[in-house]
């Protein structure tokens, strides 16, 4: 009698202890996809970021791109053409400006928040 008493408990005990490392096994798995998830979130917004900041640097670029060639054309006319060169060169001077503000918000966009440094495990 006493022997299967004492199998009684044992397989008792073995049942409980695989259940707990079952019940473990599953909180591990569920954070384990929780993390996943997170991940994939902070992923889709980094991409994003950097989706919005290619087309307002690509705005940008040719902004002050168009700008400057005005100045450059102006400074070209002040022998022939003084008045033309003068505006050519203070219109073109300020589009590269906006140009170049354009751009540096562009990049703005691409710096996000200081990275957190994982916890060591």
């Amino acid at each position: 009698m006493s022997r299967f008493f004492l199998l009684f408990i044992f397989l008792g005990l073995l049942v409980s202890t695989s259940f707990s490392q079952t019940t473990s096994q599953q909180a591990n798995l569920d954070s384990l996809r929780r993390e996943i998830r997170a991940l994939d979130q902070e992923l889709y917004e980094v991409q994003l970021n950097l989706d919005r900041s290619k087309n307002q640097l690509k705005k940008g670029i040719f902004i002050a791109t168009i700008g400057y060639t005005v100045t450059i054309i102006g400074g070209q006319l002040l022998g022939s053409n003084p008045d033309v060169g003068k505006t050519l060169l203070y219109v073109g001077g300020a589009t590269g400006i906006v140009g170049t503000v354009v751009l540096v918000k562009g990049f703005n966009k691409i710096s996000l928040k200081a990275p957190i440094l994982p916890p060591s495990y």
